[in-house]
């Protein structure tokens, strides 16, 4: 009785030193793919409900597994080499590519980066607040908690932002969806081959899966100092993270589907699906939806100017990270500061041309992201770089296979757009 209780007692301790360990490691597989759903996926996702219902709602099951395998590959590289993805192109494929990568990822980001100021100033519009004032606020905001806080201070702060993802999930409760119908398109999906469903499932898996997610990730988790022995909990953060991002964007387009679809009523914006609920589900869901657009906007504005400047400095051999000082990174901070503050100047600029500069990124976007996945993989394999830990034969399959469904949609992609 008493080894059974010691053992108890032990297991107890176990699991306790487990969870503590978890909560401690957590923060980059989190943080990354909650950030993807930023002003322009909400806005895809919004559309998609919209325009279809929830005829496209079962993609979200391959997205997700596609979404896990590869921020999976990126963890794993950052933990191994403790060096990012950029630091390893740079040495694996040389200066030349690097550069040519680096101007891509910077177009594109760029680009995000004034959607994300957009979103901002379309979500506080809702709640009567002049993009003049809302903007130039959350942007200081933005650029004051990078460059005076700590890694460990943002972290929480970024930890803090997923919790108000909430607010579309309560939104989707309180809309009282046909739970019924939402399961049977899971398990009866039905997908026609037409030219609008094409391109929403291509912007769909294009919304999810971003380039800049995979320089972020390993960047954090290199940053953060996690080692092998406990890269389990790494994993898992990275698979928690692509189930929840799933989740959220499953309920925006429930959202969607059960209100605006439903009604044919047309959108364009998340800030019209915001509006457009009120008449149909009442006040507190246009409200709970903007304050989602808001978070998801002022977060991505956070992450996307770093992620670049990670990419920017890794593969140019400057000192990166927020731990550093400004004179210690000041090529770091530089860069940082200038993405926020153009961010910023182009939105608030008179009549600016939006809806070509979003069309422009995702453009680049679906460019750079197949050469980012072959790079990736072509690293991931070299047993020089990972030794033991290289992608096994099944995983490989799985992996190649999705790189190459995921290169020909965002091929689609480019092709769609011009």
């Amino acid at each position: 009785m008493e080894k059974y209780a010691k053992w108890v007692a032990t297991s107890k301790a176990s699991i306790w030193r487990t969870v503590g360990l978890f909560f401690i490691l957590m923060g980059p597989g989190i943080i990354t793919s909650n950030v993807d759903n930023d002003a322009g996926g909400i806005t895809t996702y919004s559309l998609a409900g919209a325009q279809f219902g929830l005829k496209l709602i079962w993609w979200l099951i391959p997205i997700m597994i596609a979404l896990i395998i590869i921020q999976e590959m990126g963890a794993r590289m950052g933990v191994v080499t403790g060096k990012g993805l950029s630091d390893l192109i740079r040495e694996k494929f040389g200066a030349r590519i690097t550069f040519y990568l680096m101007i891509g990822m910077f177009l594109t980001n760029m680009g995000n980066v004034i959607s994300e100021f957009a979103g901002i100033a379309a979500g506080m519009e809702v709640f009567g607040v002049d993009k003049f004032i809302s903007v130039p606020i959350c942007g200081f905001l933005v650029w004051w908690m990078v460059v005076k806080g700590t890694y460990k201070s943002v972290e929480k702060v970024f930890l803090g932002a997923c919790v108000f993802y909430l607010a579309y999930i309560v939104t989707g409760i309180i809309v009282k969806p046909d739970w019924g119908n939402v399961f049977k398109q899971f398990l009866k999906p039905e997908f026609h081959l037409q030219s609008g469903e094409m391109t929403m499932v291509i912007g769909l898996v294009g919304t999810t899966i971003a380039p800049w997610m995979q320089f972020y990730l390993q960047a954090s988790i290199v940053e953060k100092g996690i080692k092998m022995e406990d890269y389990k909990f790494a994993r898992f953060d990275v698979v928690l993270g692509s189930i929840v991002v799933n989740i959220v964007a499953f309920f925006i387009i429930l959202v969607c589907a059960e209100t605006l679809f439903k009604n044919g009523v047309r959108i364009e914006t998340a800030k019209d699906a915001a509006l457009s609920l009120a008449p149909l589900a009442g006040k507190n869901c246009t409200f709970l939806f903007a304050v989602g657009l808001v978070n998801a906007s002022l977060f991505a504005a956070s992450i996307l100017p770093l992620s670049t400047t990670y990419l920017i400095c890794e593969g140019l051999g400057w000192e990166a990270g927020i731990d550093k000082r400004f004179m210690e990174a000041p090529q770091f901070y530089l860069i940082y500061s200038i993405m926020i503050f153009l961010g910023m100047v182009i939105i608030l600029y008179p009549n600016v041309p939006l809806i070509p500069i979003m069309y422009f990124s995702q453009v680049v976007n679906g460019m750079v992201l197949p050469v980012v996945l072959i790079f990736m993989l072509l690293l991931i394999n070299d047993k020089k770089l990972m030794a033991k830990h290289t992608n096994g034969p099944i995983f490989n399959v799985i992996a190649w296979i999705t790189s190459l469904v995921m290169i020909g949609l965002t091929l689609l992609l480019v092709v769609e757009t011009f």
